[in-house]
This record gives structure tokens, sequence and C-alpha cells, in this order.
């Protein structure tokens, strides 16, 4: 067996499990790994400004790819800055791998200059957080780390890497070597049987199609089973591209925040609900009373442990969602039925109860943007959400087509996720369109990765929803019982931050938009400015300061604050 630097193993192995492009921050305790990557020069490597951009890459590169993303840091502060992407890649089931650097084994008691247990301090917010002591366990416990990442419920590992072990030579060859098997669990037969006799006993049933079918690449079962049986389909906020919301089966999302009307209702009034791959978060179900009902709930996750943990379901059925809608087409194809009048109640619902997205009053009203955002952009676009009133307004309005094509850090929701996630996703996805939804303030959180988007040449457009406010923030304050307006403000001068100049100084451009009836040219504009610089462009659209999205703690009774048609 031949003898070849540790590190230069762990780069052959990154290729052959389908790495291609990493992004990170080098330091003296990682650079073994960087010599590595110099001498093979295969790797694609993108010098982050602060290793969470690297981490939020990693996150929008593996939400494209449906791979493993990957991002590397030094020792000590770079694997603290590192907790957020990796607490962000868990909650929402993204395989991610962080590799850190670390001080030599023989320091590690002696609190050497920046030595840190990122091991402990990371375990919390990972699937598999481990330091390797021993320079020949090293192919193994990166080929395990992919592993863990992909299998079961996908999530993050991280792999912590003390200096005098990465320079160690190895006994490995990588003409003989392969990734690790995956798993899959398949449901129980007698199951899958009753799931079907539940949904074929029901009235008015509904699938709703959680992050899982994505991740378990789900979406085909999922739309021929819906139309085999003529049963409508919901989608929740990680599910949302799931199926094209176009689709005369689509019947909206649910939620006390990011939902439609006709989605609410259409919920309320079904009777059975088959759920694939969704963990009910708090959000989605608002007053449980009131979403579990009398209605009846199957539950399929591939993780055991997500089953009864928000309330016990009149059927738990552990399994990967596409092995399961798999098994359950093949037993429900002896049953296919024509749209009855549960799917004609939906379509009627969906025609009805709709919210208003025509305003032309100066400033602007949010939903107008999405509708420009609507009618303009293709089925195909990539586009990257992360948290506050902007992302639940596009939640409410804007449609998404495709799996993995609307991105959203739904649960961990870090403000600043957007403009690393886009590139990420741009990598992943080079001749595509890709677009971030973001506010203001999320926009200056990770605002120093633009220079990552100008230094690479990745295209992306920003549409800024600018309210000047913590808006999301703001409404809480002002409509949840507080009854105040307190440090929520960040209007200062005129108008505050001058954002196009922000992007100027990165070497980027962008325009601010005032009027509704300027929008659809300066998309136009942004579009044909990205392609022309191969660089990050913003349009940045001034809303009214204190508009409001529709909420309420329960989808039986939700506040509407704008008109409706």
């Amino acid at each position: 067996m031949p003898k070849i630097p540790v590190m230069q193993a762990v780069v052959e192995i990154l290729k052959s499990e389908g790495v291609d492009t990493v992004f990170g921050c080098p330091g003296a305790a990682i650079l073994p790994l960087y010599k590595a990557m110099e001498q093979d020069g295969s790797i694609e490597h993108l010098v982050v400004r602060h290793e969470e951009g690297a981490t939020h890459m990693a996150d929008g590169w593996s939400r494209t790819t449906g791979d493993v993303g990957v991002a590397i840091g030094t020792s000590g502060p770079a694997g603290t800055n590192m907790i957020t992407g990796l607490y962000t890649a868990q909650a929402d089931s993204v395989p991610i791998l962080c590799i850190t650097g670390q001080a030599a084994v023989s320091k590690l008691h002696q609190e050497a200059f920046q030595a840190v247990d990122i091991v402990s301090i990371a375990a919390p917010v990972t699937k598999w957080a481990v330091q390797v002591k021993e320079a020949a366990q090293m192919p193994w416990i990166f080929r395990e780390a992919f592993r863990i990442a992909r299998s079961g419920r996908p999530g993050p590992v991280l792999i912590d890497l003390p200096i005098d072990v990465q320079k160690q030579e190895i006994e490995w060859d990588p003409t003989i070597d392969e990734p690790l098997p995956v798993p899959r669990s398949a449901p129980a037969e007698a199951k899958v049987g009753r799931a079907l006799e539940m949904l074929l006993a029901a009235e008015r049933p509904l699938l709703l199609a959680g992050g899982g079918v994505i991740l378990g690449e789900a979406s085909a079962e999922l739309l021929e089973l819906a139309e085999l049986l003529q049963v409508p389909i919901q989608a929740t906020l990680m599910g949302k591209g799931a199926i094209d919301e176009d689709h005369p089966l689509y019947a909206g999302m649910t939620g006390i925040q990011t939902s439609q009307r006709y989605g609410n209702a259409s919920f309320l009034e079904s009777d059975l609900v088959l759920a694939l791959g969704a963990r009910f978060g708090d959000r989605h179900t608002g007053d449980l009373a009131t979403y579990r009902g009398d209605r009846e709930f199957i539950h399929v996750d591939v993780e055991p442990t997500q089953i009864g943990k928000v309330f016990g379901p009149d059927l738990g059925i552990v399994a990967d969602t596409k092995l399961f809608l798999q098994a359950l087409l093949e037993k429900a194809r002896a049953h296919a039925r024509p749209a009855g009048a549960w799917v004609q109640r939906c379509q009627e619902l969906k025609r009805t109860l709709v919210r208003r997205e025509d305003f032309d009053t100066v400033p602007v009203k949010a939903p107008r943007v999405f509708k420009e955002i609507n009618e303009f952009y293709g089925p195909d676009t990539y586009f990257v959400t992360a948290i506050g009133l902007y992302q639940i307004w596009s939640g409410q309005h804007q449609k998404a087509h495709r799996p993995r094509h609307y991105q959203v850090c739904g649960q961990a929701g870090p403000l600043g996720w957007e403009i690393p996630a886009a590139i990420g996703v741009k990598k992943a996805r080079p001749d595509a369109e890709v677009v971030g939804i973001v506010g203001d303030y999320s926009f200056q959180f990770l605002v120093e990765e633009l220079a990552v988007g100008a230094q690479y040449d990745v295209p992306f457009v920003l549409i800024m929803l600018n309210n000047e406010y913590l808006g999301l923030i703001r409404m809480a304050e002002d409509h949840g019982g507080y009854d105040m307006k307190y440090e929520v403000d960040i209007h200062y001068d005129t108008t505050g931050s001058d954002n196009v100049k922000i992007m100027e100084a990165y070497g980027c451009s962008g325009v601010r938009v005032a009027d509704p009836g300027e929008i659809r040219g300066s998309l136009e504009w942004a579009r044909k400015e990205a392609d022309r610089t191969r660089r990050p462009v913003l349009v940045e659209i001034m809303i009214e300061r204190e508009g409001n999205t529709a909420n309420g703690t329960s989808i039986a009774a939700m506040r509407e604050f704008e008109p409706l048609p």
C-alpha cells in the first residue's frame, strides 16, 4: 500500500464524494489541507470574508445539488463562527461538512493560541462532531462523515483536525476506495396498506408535502399519487416547490404566517392529512387544538423521533418519502378515481380566497413586489430568502414551481443568510438565474460576502424590500400586545443606509426604486446588468414603512391588515 500525505488522501476523498467546490478561509492551523488542495488543483475554493458566510454558501450549494456542501476554517474563532451555519443546516436537514483546523494534540490541554474545544461546542448543532487524533483514521472518519450527513434525516457534521495530525503520512490507495453505502428506510408493508385504506375512506383528504419530499427527491411520486387518487396537495414552507403552485391540485399553504387564505380554509375543511416529511413546526400549526381538530393524521418521516414529537398521529410510518410513495402507488393503482366534489371545493377556495397584489400606491406595498416577481421570472429561477416580513410576504405571495428552486432557512432563520446562500446556489448551477429576496436589515449582516461574488464572478440579483425597520419585530411590538415600537427603527438621515453605494463599494451595482411602476423595468435592468458585469446586482425597493403581514395565533383566526379583493 503506498504511503501518501494524509491531507492528500482527504482531498481525494472529497473529490470521490462529489465535492468540486468548497468555501473557506485559510489559517495557520489548516494550511496542510490547503497545501494538498493547491497541489491537486481540481477543487475550486472561494475565499470567504467570514466563516459563517462559508457555512451558508455550503448550505445553498447543498440545497441545490442535494449533496454535501463543504466549508473550511482554521482553529479557534473560525470554528465558533461556523456554529450559526451548522445550526441552520441542522434545523433544515441540510447535509454540510465543516472542516476546522486545530492546535497540535500535545497543546490542547495548555490553552494554546486559538485552541478551543470546537467538538463540544458544535455537538448540539450537528449530527456528528469529531476530532481526529490518529492520522490512520482520517480516511474512515471522512467517509463516515459523508455517510452520516446523507443518512436518514440529513444534516451537518464537523471534523476537527489538529495540525500535527494533518502533517503525517498514511498508507492509503485511492484507486480501491469508495464512498460508504447510505441506507434507506423502506416502509412496513402493512402500514402502507393501512395508509391507503385511510386515504380512500376519507371524504376530504389532503397530502401535505414537507421538506422531506424535496430532500427525498419524491416530488414526481407525490404528484403521481395525487393525480391518480385526485387528492389535493398542500406544502409546508420547507416543502414549497414540491409541486408547481399553478397545478390544479395545489391547495396552498397552511400556517399562521407563510400561508394563503385558501390554504388555511381547505385545511380546516379536510378530514384527513397525509403528512410526508413534515415536522409540524409551530408557525405552520399555530394553535394546536385547532390544527389537530377532528381530522385524522398519517405522519411519514425518515426520522423515527419526529413522529409524535408535536402530537400523536393516527398512523405513524418511519420511511424514506420516496420509498413510501412508491410502495403506496403500487397499491393505489387499482383505485384510480376521477376528481370529485372535494377537489372542486379546493379549486373554488383557491379562486376566491386570495389576497390583493395589484396595489399601485406610493410608497410601494410589498404584495405588489411579489406580483411583479411572479410575472417576470420563469419557473426555472432559483430563489433564496431568509427571515422577516419580506420572507413572510414571499411565502404568502410568491409562487414556486420546481423542487429546490425556492430555498428558505425555515427554522433557524439567521439574518444575512441570503447573500452567501445565493453564492452557493449559483456555484452549484452556474447557468441558472439566481435571485435573493432580502430585507434592508438582513442585507447588512453578511454584506461583506458581496466581495466573494465580485471576486469570483458570481452574478445574481438581490431584490431588497426596504422599510427602514426591523419590520417583523416592529409588528410584534406594535400588534403583539406590547404597545411599543422600541429600538426597531433603523431610519436615519434621509433614507438610512445608502445600499446602492454599499453595492458599489464592493464593485457591484444597484438601483433604488420608489414607484411600483418602476419595478418591472428595474428587474429587466438587473438581469442584464448581472449578465454584463458577472457580479451581484441590487434592486432596492422602498416599501411602506409600517406595512404588516397577515398573521394570527390560530389558522382559523388570521388577522388581515390589507383590504381583501
